[in-house]
């Protein structure tokens, strides 16, 4: 993930914010607070709110719960 940049925005189930962020932060992906044209993707738990709407205005990748536990257990260490 070395070099992408990634928001984490609403309630995650597995993982609080924090452990997302770091898990991201361990295989290189940098975490920013907002999403701009520059976000290489946006994680989205629960009640994502306007970062998600900002995303989707970007068109900038999505990727729901699931698909980021995927990320992380199959995906590259860093």
């Amino acid at each position: 993930l070395a070099g992408l940049t990634v928001v984490v925005t609403g309630t995650l189930e597995r993982w609080t914010r924090d452990v997302a962020k770091e898990a991201l932060q361990s295989r290189g992906a940098k975490v920013t607070g907002s999403v701009s044209k520059k976000t290489s993707f946006v994680v989205v738990g629960d009640n994502p709110g306007s970062k998600y709407d900002k995303a989707l205005s970007l068109k900038v990748p999505v990727l729901e719960e699931d698909g980021f536990a995927i990320l992380l257990e199959e995906g590259p260490e860093a």
